[in-house]
């Protein structure tokens, strides 16, 4: 188990458009393929004008569920594993949640049970500029991902890899669908001197920070970035 001895999840932000709050990024037969869960114009917005993501509500235009779920089956469909999780993760896409942050909560606590993480949580009861513990709010985004000297995804098998090659940061899905709980592993060895910080590092880690969002490299991928790690 990583470190930290808690992590909080920020409820309290404002949405940022063009993030992994709702989106991430699958491996299909024809390369990357983003899939973005769709969002209600909110009308209850604070002072700044922003809506907070705890209040972020979903939209059900377009019959998103249903196009997402058709995705994962095309992409994933002849992975070793999507047979055997598809029951675990069909509901995210069948049940309709109302505020997008709920869905995010609840589809990440998925994950990290099927992963066999056990992280504690807890969420955020105000919104702090210059958090105590690490920051991870805004480490990964899709146009401005920010440099981590401590992470190197390490490659593992892919479905399309003949056709592509390998292709690094995609949702944690893929990595679920190809390797099963062995991602785990995958997870540990992404980490440069994670074994010798695993091993030997005896000083408890505080808390971190960060936000949660749908099942992509954030969601159960921030999760272990953050655990791994040493204040």
């Amino acid at each position: 188990m990583f470190r930290y001895e808690r992590c909080f999840i920020e409820q309290h932000e404002n949405f940022i458009k063009q993030t992994y709050r709702n989106r991430c990024v699958i491996a299909s037969a024809n390369g990357p393929l983003t899939l973005s869960v769709p969002i209600e114009k909110n009308e209850d917005r604070n002072a700044q004008g922003k809506t907070l993501i705890r209040d972020l509500r979903i939209s059900d235009h377009d019959n998103w569920r249903h196009v997402h779920w058709n995705a994962l089956v095309s992409a994933y469909n002849d992975s070793a594993f999507f047979e055997y999780y598809a029951d675990d993760l069909r509901p995210f896409y069948e049940k309709k949640w109302r505020f997008l942050f709920d869905f995010n909560m609840e589809i990440t606590h998925k994950l990290c049970e099927l992963l066999n993480i056990e992280p504690n949580i807890s969420l955020t009861s105000s919104f702090e500029l210059t958090p105590q513990g690490d920051d991870f709010r805004e480490v990964i985004r899709p146009k401005k991902p920010a440099i981590d000297a401590m992470f190197s995804p390490k490659s593992y098998y892919q479905v399309y890899e003949h056709k592509h090659g390998f292709l690094p940061n995609m949702s944690v899905l893929d990595l679920l669908f190809n390797e099963g709980k062995r991602g785990y592993i995958v997870f540990i060895n992404s980490f440069r001197l994670i074994s010798y910080i695993y091993k030997h590092s005896k000083t408890p880690i505080w808390r971190c920070l960060l936000h949660v969002s749908h099942i992509g490299v954030f969601g159960v991928y921030v999760f272990i970035r953050a655990f791994s790690y040493s204040k």
